[in-house]
C-alpha cells in the first residue's frame, strides 16, 4: 500500500484502500472515510473547545477576574487628599523603576565576563560552571534575602542591588550565552579577514547579532526586579519600599484596599508597557540568519585561558559568598534544634515544612493537569485564537505574585467565599506554575510527527485513545519535569502566600520572614537554619530535574 501524507492540508491520500484485519475491526467511532481514497476527518472544534474549557475557567476565575476587580477598585474608589499621597506614589513608583533599571544594568555588567567564557570557549568543567551559576536563580527569594542578612547587608539600597545581581546573573548567562555560542564563525572570520581587530569585530559584528538575546535577558531581569518582593522586603524593609512592598504594606498593615489597588494598577501598567516594548523590539530584530546549527566554541589558549579562569572562577566565587556565609552562620548556633521546639509566638517552626510540602503537592497536581490540557490545546491548533489562549496563560508569569494574592482577597468572596480557605494557597502557587508547565510540554507535543496521528485515524482509533496511547507516553516525561518545576515554585513562593496564608497554614518562606521580623539572635539563627533547609530541598529537586535530560524529550 502506497501512502503519502499531506501535512499541509491535514489529509492523508491513499493509493489503494487498506484491507488489513486491523482496519476491518475498526469500531463505529472511526472518523475516516476511504470511499474515494481520501480521509475526511471529523472537525475537532468541539474537542478543542472542551479541552480548553477547564484551563479557561481556571485562568478566568483565579486570574482575570481578580485583576479586573483590582482595576475597578483602583480606578473608582481612590481619592487623593492633601496628605501627601500623590508625592508618596510618585516616590515609590520612581524608586521601583530606578532600582529595577540599576539592577538590570549591574546584572548585565557582572554576568558579561562569564557569559563570554562559557559561550566562546569549550573547557573542562564548563557544564558544571553553567549549572552552578544557575543555583542562585532557583533559590527562593526569602533564602536570598536571608543570605544577605547573614552578611550583615540590611537596610541598604546597595544590598538590594547586590541581591538582585546575585539572583538574576543566570538569566544573562543562559539567555545570551545560548545565542552567542551558536553565532556563525564564518561571519566573525570574515570581519577579521577584512582587517577588523577583536574589539572592533565584537563591537560591530558580534554585539549587533546578540542584541535580540540581550533584549530578552534584560527584559526578564527588569521584570523580575520591578516586581521583586521578598528580597526588597527582607533586606530593605518599608524604608526602601517598591510598588510591590507598598501594596503589601497598604493592604496588610493599613488595610487601605483602594490605595493598594491603585498601586497594583500602576504596577500592571508598568509591566504591560515593558512586555509590549520588548515584544515590539523582538518583532523588528532577529539574527537567525547568522546562527550555526553547531556550537562555535573553541578551546582557550594563551591569554584567553587566563581570562576564562578569571571570569568563571571570579563569578562563581562571588556568587558563593552569600550562601556560604548563610550556611556557616546557621551552623554556628543551636538553631536547627530550636526549629523543632514550640515557640510561644510562631509555634513549632519546622511544622511549616509539612505545610509547604502539602501545598506543593496539591499545587503540582493542579498545575500539571491545567498545564498539560492547555499545552494540548496550543499544540493541537494554530491560529489567532490559540495564540491569544497561550498569551493569557502566560500573563500570571508577568504579574506580580503580590498582585495575585491581593486580588484573591479582593475578589474571591463570590459566588463562594474562598478568602479564608486554605485551598487558595496551592491555587495561587499553581497559577504561577502553570506557565512553566505549558512552556515545557508544548514543544514536546509539537515534536510528535503528524503521520502518527494520521496512521491511527486510518486504523479507526478514537482521538481519546490516540492521546492515551501515543501522545501521553511521549509527553509524560515533559509533564514530570513540569511537575518538578511546579513543586519547586510552590515551595519557594512568598508574595501571594503572604496574603492568603493563615496561622494554621504558614509555609516555610512565610515562617522565615516572621522569624526575621522578630528581634534577637535566636530568631535570626532559626530563620537562617530554615532558609538553609529550604535551599537544600530546592537544590535537590533541581538536580533531579537536571538528570532527566529535558533536552531530549520529544525527540525521535
Amino acid at each position: 500500500m502506497d501512502l503519502t501524507v499531506g501535512v499541509g492540508d491535514g489529509r492523508l491520500m491513499a493509493g489503494s484502500p487498506p484491507n488489513n484485519d486491523s482496519t476491518r475491526r475498526a469500531d463505529h467511532r472511526q472518523t475516516a472515510d476511504l470511499t474515494n481514497g481520501t480521509i475526511r476527518r471529523t472537525p475537532r472544534r468541539w474537542g478543542w473547545l472542551l479541552t480548553a474549557l477547564v484551563p479557561a475557567i481556571f485562568i478566568g476565575y483565579f486570574f482575570v477576574y481578580p485583576v479586573a476587580r483590582i482595576l475597578t477598585l483602583g480606578l473608582s474608589e481612590l481619592s487623593f487628599g492633601s496628605s501627601g499621597l500623590e508625592a508618596r506614589l510618585i516616590r515609590v513608583g520612581w524608586f521601583t523603576v530606578w532600582q529595577a533599571t540599576a539592577s538590570t544594568v549591574l546584572t548585565l555588567l557582572f554576568a558579561a565576563p562569564m557569559t563570554w567564557a562559557v559561550s566562546r570557549f569549550e573547557f573542562r568543567g564548563r557544564r558544571l560552571a553553567t549549572a552552578l551559576v544557575t543555583v542562585p536563580f532557583v533559590l527562593p527569594t526569602v533564602v536570598v534575602g536571608t543570605a544577605f542578612v547573614a552578611l550583615g547587608w540590611r537596610d541598604s539600597i546597595w544590598a538590594i542591588l547586590a541581591a538582585h545581581v546575585f539572583f538574576n546573573t543566570a538569566i544573562i548567562v543562559r539567555t545570551v550565552g545560548t545565542l552567542w555560542a551558536r553565532l556563525d564563525p564564518d561571519i566573525l572570520g570574515a570581519a577579521r579577514v577584512l582587517g577588523a581587530g577583536p574589539w572592533e569585530t565584537f563591537r560591530r559584528v558580534t554585539l549587533p547579532l546578540l542584541k535580540p538575546a540581550i533584549a530578552a535577558a534584560t527584559s526578564i531581569v527588569f521584570l523580575f526586579t520591578f516586581t521583586s518582593f521578598g528580597v526588597v522586603l527582607i533586606i530593605g524593609g518599608f524604608e526602601y519600599a517598591t510598588l510591590e512592598v507598598e501594596i503589601y504594606r497598604q493592604a496588610v498593615s493599613f488595610f487601605d484596599l483602594p490605595l493598594a489597588a491603585a498601586l497594583a494598577l500602576v504596577q500592571l501598567v508598568g509591566v504591560t508597557a515593558a512586555l509590549y516594548g520588548y515584544s515590539r523590539y523582538q518583532d523588528r530584530h532577529t539574527s537567525s540568519w547568522a546562527l550555526s546549527s553547531d556550537s562555535s566554541r573553541v578551546k582557550p589558549r594563551g591569554g584567553a585561558r587566563a581570562g576564562v579562569v578569571l571570569a568563571v572562577g571570579g563569578t562563581l566565587s562571588l556568587l558563593a559568598i552569600p550562601i556560604g556565609v548563610l550556611v556557616a552562620r546557621s551552623l554556628g548556633t543551636d538553631s536547627y534544634r530550636a526549629l523543632f521546639q514550640d515557640d510561644a509566638v510562631v509555634g513549632v517552626p519546622i511544622e511549616s515544612a509539612a505545610n509547604s510540602f502539602r501545598f506543593a503537592a496539591v499545587a503540582m497536581v493542579i498545575a500539571v493537569v491545567i498545564g498539560v490540557m492547555s499545552a494540548a490545546v496550543i499544540a493541537g491548533r494554530s491560529g489567532r485564537l490559540s495564540r491569544w489562549f497561550d498569551l493569557t496563560l502566560m500573563l500570571p508569569l508577568g504579574t506580580s505574585a503580590v498582585t495575585i494574592g491581593f486580588g484573591f482577597i479582593v475578589a474571591l468572596g463570590w459566588p463562594v467565599d474562598l478568602r479564608a480557605s486554605f485551598v487558595l494557597v496551592p491555587i495561587a502557587h499553581a497559577l504561577i506554575a502553570v506557565p512553566f508547565v505549558v512552556r515545557i510540554t508544548v514543544p514536546t507535543l509539537k515534536a510528535i510527527p503528524p503521520d502518527l496521528h494520521e496512521a491511527a485515524a486510518v486504523l479507526g482509533t478514537s482521538r481519546g485513545r490516540v492521546w492515551w496511547r501515543i501522545d501521553f507516553p511521549i509527553v509524560a516525561k515533559a509533564a514530570l519535569v513540569g511537575s518538578a518545576f511546579a513543586f519547586v515554585i510552590s515551595l519557594g513562593e512568598f508574595g501571594a502566600t503572604s496574603f492568603v496564608a493563615r496561622p494554621a497554614t504558614i509555609t516555610m518562606p512565610v515562617m522565615i520572614f516572621r522569624l526575621l521580623s522578630r528581634p534577637g539572635q535566636q530568631s535570626l539563627g532559626m530563620a537562617m537554619a530554615l532558609a538553609v533547609a529550604l535551599a537544600a530541598i530546592t537544590a535537590a529537586v533541581v538536580m533531579w530535574i537536571d538528570r532527566l535530560q529535558v533536552g531530549e524529550v520529544g525527540s525521535f
